[in-house]
């Protein structure tokens, strides 16, 4: 771990050193350190949104984005190395990082991207006025988990057992499990949980899934699992079961379906935060955002793959079809 932090201090460290003789000047350039993972459409996507603000990396705004981490129990030293760099402000992304901010400093702003429940997982004490020094956005993950299985219910039919691969070892997933559950009841699926805690078990996980019979997946939305996506989508086409996912780069890695916020939108929204942060507007004042455009993505490649005929409505309503 130590050696880790050290490395992100290094690397961190570089992506700063040309702000030095600026800041030699008497030009303090505010630093926002980011914690997220995904495409790398998404860093495109922070910085569209603050340019659209006005404001110019490398002149007078530094952005600081350690590599993903790859473990959640990682966050706490690349808080750690961003806190030492002096940052301005710490922006989040899913509840493993949130939490570990919000561990490690009760004074530096954190903007939150994309928790499943910020309220119930002791972040903030309401949408409307969050208090302390967390502020930003939700993903409605949590929520968005009956209409996953809803989707997942009529791109498959005949399904009658669901499996919900999951990795509890972050903050708030259990309850984001239990949600899964509680909605593949309400549509008459019996749902089976299958923990995984490293990527050596995906595998036995999958194997099991065959053993029991499950007709499809729902997939969460954990650090472990979506850096292990295109080994999930494998052992999905391996076992001829169709997966719904958290975000569309599971879909683009070869899973089945995704119904998830737009994550872009959120990277970009965020920036709203950032500069009224910076221009003095305390994070307990401003209400934490839902986001109000979402999307579903279809792999017909992979529904071909599983020999499974998509309805031409669910089709229609798709938001990206994938050939």
């Amino acid at each position: 771990m130590k050696a880790l932090a050290l490395i992100v201090t290094l690397a961190i460290g570089i992506l700063v050193a040309p702000l030095a003789a600026e800041a030699q000047e008497g030009k303090k350039v505010p630093r926002i350190g980011v914690l997220t993972a995904g495409d790398p459409r998404l860093p495109g996507a922070f910085r569209e949104g603050l340019r659209e603000l006005g404001y110019v990396q490398g002149q007078d705004i530094a952005i600081e984005w350690p590599p993903d981490p790859g473990r959640a129990d990682r966050y706490p030293d690349l808080v750690a190395a961003l806190l030492r760099l002096q940052v301005d402000v710490i922006v989040a992304g899913n509840n493993a990082a949130i939490a570990a901010a919000q561990q490690a400093t009760k004074t530096v702003p954190i903007i939150m991207l994309f928790p499943s429940d910020p309220v119930g997982l002791g972040f903030i004490a309401s949408l409307a006025r969050p208090g302390g020094n967390i502020t930003g956005l939700t993903s409605l993950s949590t929520e968005l988990q009956a209409k996953r299985t809803q989707l997942l219910k009529e791109a498959v039919p005949t399904l009658s057992r669901v499996a919900i691969l999951w990795d509890f070892l972050e903050p708030g997933r259990r309850e984001t499990a239990g949600e899964a559950e509680r909605s593949a009841r309400a549509l008459g699926l019996q749902p089976q949980l299958f923990e995984v805690q490293s990527p050596g078990e995906l595998d036995s996980a999958f194997a099991a899934m065959t053993r029991e019979g499950v007709g499809a997946v729902l997939v969460g939305g954990t650090t472990l699992l979506f850096n292990h996506r295109a080994r999930i989508a494998e052992l999905a086409a391996k076992n001829g079961l169709p997966t719904m996912c958290t975000a569309r780069w599971y879909v683009e890695a070869g899973c089945l379906m995704a119904y998830a916020t737009d994550f872009p939108a959120l990277h970009r929204r965020a920036a709203y935060f950032v500069d009224k942060i910076l221009k003095g507007a305390k994070p307990a004042d401003l209400p934490v955002e839902q986001p109000t455009k979402f999307e579903l993505v279809i792999n017909l490649k992979t529904a071909r793959a599983l020999g499974l005929e998509v309805l031409p409505t669910l089709l229609a309503t798709a938001d990206e079809v994938i050939e």
